[in-house]
């Protein structure tokens, strides 16, 4: 049986996909600090045999709301229907946001909002779409703020059914205030052995977890499963009158 905790491929092992989405308020094709970062990030993806699709948000129009298609919801456009199936193909998911006044950017904010519209859809097990996928957070900025955004983040994909490995967050900011950014020539960013360590543990621990849970098929479909509750079954210790009545 192949070790789980090895990231390396099996020849039985399907290749892994990422998709990392970069919330930064610039629009192609202007330099984003953010995609430094997660470019590094990326980059070791890659070298463990990962296919890496990147998307840009602000690229795109998505309408406010948290229905798949707003659209149909009186909105003249909205561009997530067409992105979606990026989304739902990836084993892991990337969230990459600037610190705009400590929080994270908007466009990152309109995104988890649009995940959020898809979290009642079921794969074929009957559990919630995102079960069995992996997420992490990469944060850059000039002012303080990293794990605060990293914490709302990775809250909102565990809460969405995407596992959060150990260290999953990885961020940058210069010195605190109107200072320089990543990429900034002597802003030290790319060469900072902290946000170096992070960011690769991050991404080998994201590859890791997600072969994992591809050679397990999945999370385990027991105690979990929304089609089943929905018709009426429930676990056995609640049918019994175990924790719900103590």
């Amino acid at each position: 049986m192949p070790d789980p905790s090895t990231s390396e491929a099996t020849p039985h092992d399907a290749p892994l996909r990422a998709l990392y989405v970069n919330g930064t308020l610039k629009p192609s094709p202007e330099p984003s600090h953010t995609q430094g970062l997660m470019d590094r990030s990326i980059a070791i993806l890659e070298h463990l045999g990962v296919e890496v699709d990147v998307l840009r948000a602000a690229d795109h129009v998505l309408a406010p709301g948290v229905q798949p298609d707003m659209r149909a919801h009186g909105q003249a456009r909205d561009d997530w229907p067409d992105l979606w199936p990026r989304v739902a193909r990836a084993d892991i998911l990337v969230l990459g946001t600037p610190i705009w006044l400590g929080e994270r950017s908007s466009v990152i904010s309109r995104v988890i909002e649009r995940l959020y519209a898809m979290s009642g859809q079921v794969n074929e097990r009957g559990q919630y779409l995102y079960y069995g996928k992996v997420g992490g957070v990469i944060v850059t900025g000039n002012e303080d703020g990293v794990k605060h955004c990293a914490m709302g983040m990775l809250y909102a994909l565990q809460h969405l059914g995407y596992v959060i490995p150990p260290q999953a967050d990885a961020g940058w900011i210069g010195e605190v205030g109107p200072g320089k950014s990543y990429l900034d020539p002597g802003s030290g960013g790319p060469e900072n052995d902290f946000t170096n360590r992070n960011t690769t543990f991050l991404s080998y621990n994201l590859v890791h977890v997600a072969r994992m849970l591809q050679r397990a098929g999945g999370l385990p479909a027991e105690g979990n499963v929304r089609t089943a509750w929905d018709a009426g079954e429930r676990p056995d210790p609640l049918r019994s009158g175990g924790p719900e009545g103590t």
